[in-house]
């Protein structure tokens, strides 16, 4: 804003704002963001919807940092809402702006505050207040759910070498990705990741004590799958099970924020599964899961038939993604899977099994079906062949084109197409020191199955793949991926 009008900042930023959304005003230099900062920023989070930030100018006692780095420094806080460097006082500023609240630190209290008469002259408030001292850090909070740690990501470049493609090949099979039309059907799950001070162990009895810190709530479960269909380029359909209740309206405005056209039909005998992750320090201490798990009747079985049956003349690709809630009763997943047969249209599979039993050989005749070791083990009923085995007794169980088996750390075991038969082959794990490995299977799965509708060759699509699970796990929460994560790590633009 340094040679902006202000009154035109000002207008932009109410833009933004939106009717019925309260506004808090902070101003500092901002040299380099510390605790105390995003403390008093989190602080005045709480008090208002929309939090800006003035930066003061360069001109300005004590400022040590060019004014641009400080800005960007501000606004890469999730908290804030808008930033600008100002070119006029704060309380000129604040006169123009008209926040509801305006906010300086509790050391202000006794000194001169000449933002006073700007605030009272329109009815608005003054607070002072620094936030409560935590032992986590806001700032990196922040990075640990939004930003993705690449320096933890290595590629292997043997596998490519072997399959023979190269880095400028996966760019160009990529960017395939645009504009296919993908049809995702299975359980929505909305996450909760409540961030907690670990206080220690009670002295009354011995349980760990936590202070919640921070929720951040993530669309998860074949919702995050139709998320990451849309964030690599595709036109997404989604139909799923919902209950009546909260959880389902924010998932429905939160697809519909993303461009995803969802149907969701309303059981009244279930929740909308939650699950909820207390983690204290990087770790998941509980995870709490508010759901129910019978199959649903035969009548709404029936109406997601019919709303797939509206989809499939207008579809390249069916996402089944199970975790066996009771969404995909086996009589619905075979008239989908014959539907889709009868247009030709590819289909794959990823039924999980955490805390609950699951057979993804029921999916017949899949292009690709992505089972951990656990999940393949269950399927065959064997713990102790070899994974060469276990993957071939797989494929034919159910009868897939394409067997992929997730190993956490250890990468993935691929049993795929070459030539005129089958190859077996390894791929180690591209990124070895993961934040949050919850989200790793959804994003290999939607990533490597868009390639292959693509009409990319299998290895690529499973090198693909796999970079999007590394990238994934690199930050806490499920977030959807976009076509910039992935290309950026290939060596192509941002």
């Amino acid at each position: 804003m340094s040679d902006q009008d202000p009154t035109q900042v000002v207008n932009d930023i109410r833009a933004k704002v939106g009717p019925k959304r309260r506004v808090v005003f902070v101003s500092g230099n901002f040299n380099v963001l510390h605790p105390g900062h995003v403390r008093l920023l989190k602080f005045a989070s709480e008090l208002a919807d929309f939090v800006v930030v003035g930066v003061l100018p360069d001109t300005s006692s004590g400022v040590t940092v060019p004014s641009q780095l400080r800005l960007e420094g501000v606004l890469s806080l999730s908290i804030v809402s808008s930033a600008v460097v100002l070119n006029v006082p704060p309380q000129d500023f604040i006169a123009l702006l008209k926040p509801d609240v305006v906010v300086k630190g509790a050391e202000c209290a006794t000194l001169d505050n000449p933002e006073l008469a700007s605030v009272e002259s329109y009815g608005g408030q003054l607070v002072f207040g620094s936030g409560e001292t935590q032992f986590s850090s806001f700032d990196l909070l922040a990075r640990e759910f939004e930003n993705v740690s690449r320096s933890t990501l290595v590629l292997p470049m043997d596998f490519p070498h072997r399959h023979g493609f190269s880095l400028v090949d996966l760019r160009q099979s990529l960017a395939r990705f645009a504009g296919l039309r993908v049809l995702v059907v299975g359980d929505l799950i909305v996450d909760d990741y409540i961030t907690c001070d670990a206080l220690g162990m009670s002295q009354e009895d011995p349980t760990i004590v936590v202070t919640p810190i921070e929720t951040k709530t993530f669309v998860g479960g074949a919702g995050v799958v139709a998320a990451h269909a849309r964030g690599l380029g595709g036109d997404v359909t989604f139909i799923t099970v919902v209950g009546r209740d909260e959880a389902a309206e924010y998932a429905r405005t939160w697809l519909d924020t993303h461009g995803i056209t969802v149907h969701a039909v309303v059981d009244t005998t279930r929740p909308t599964t939650r699950k909820q992750r207390f983690r204290a320090n990087g770790k998941t201490l509980l995870r709490v899961n508010h759901l129910r798990q019978h199959a649903i009747s035969l009548g709404l079985a029936k109406a997601i038939v019919r709303q797939v049956d509206e989809c499939l003349a207008t579809t390249d690709v069916v996402l089944f993604s199970d975790f066996n809630y009771g969404c995909l009763p086996q009589g619905l997943v075979e008239a989908i899977a014959s539907r889709a047969e009868e247009r030709g249209v590819l289909m794959a599979a990823d039924s999980q099994a955490s805390s609950q039993m699951a057979d993804i050989s029921r999916f017949k005749r899949m292009a690709l079906i992505t089972p951990t070791e656990r999940e393949a083990r269950l399927a065959v009923r064997d713990t102790r062949i070899g994974l060469a085995i276990l993957a071939e007794r797989l494929k034919a169980a159910a009868d897939a084109r394409n067997v992929v088996v997730t190993l956490g750390a250890e990468g993935l075991f691929i049993l795929a197409q070459k030539g005129d038969g089958h190859l077996a082959d390894r791929l180690p794990a591209f990124n070895t020191t993961p934040k949050d490995v919850a989200g790793a299977g959804d994003s290999f799965f939607t990533a490597t199955s868009m390639a292959m509708c693509a009409g990319v060759d299998v290895w690529q699509g499973i090198y693909l793949g796999a970079l999007a699970a590394g990238c994934q796990v690199s930050r806490v929460g499920n977030a959807p991926l976009s076509h910039t994560d992935l290309l950026r790590e290939l060596g192509g633009p941002a």
